[in-house]
């Protein structure tokens, strides 16, 4: 799995676990939700770090709990 896969899948499972969308979370995290939309849409490779972590704060998560996954240890970098 890719690294931007792997981070679009723990997306997807925070946003179920929490019941909020990508648009909610970003924005109660103070950042707008473009820039995950352009990962989720392919438009982008590699998001950056305070992307993720708006998107966390507004989740209520930290990122030691995002990137809390065995699947981003085996994960491949993005070309």
């Amino acid at each position: 799995m890719k690294t931007s896969e792997a981070i679009l899948k723990r997306i997807d499972e925070i946003c179920v676990e929490k019941g909020k969308n990508v648009c909610k979370a970003c924005l109660g995290g103070g950042k707008s939700p473009s820039a995950l939309y352009d990962l989720m849409k392919g438009r982008t490779k590699c998001p950056k770090v305070t992307t993720i972590k708006s998107f966390c704060e507004g989740a209520g998560i930290t990122l030691s709990e995002f990137f809390d996954r065995d699947y981003f240890n085996d994960s491949e970098d993005d070309d």
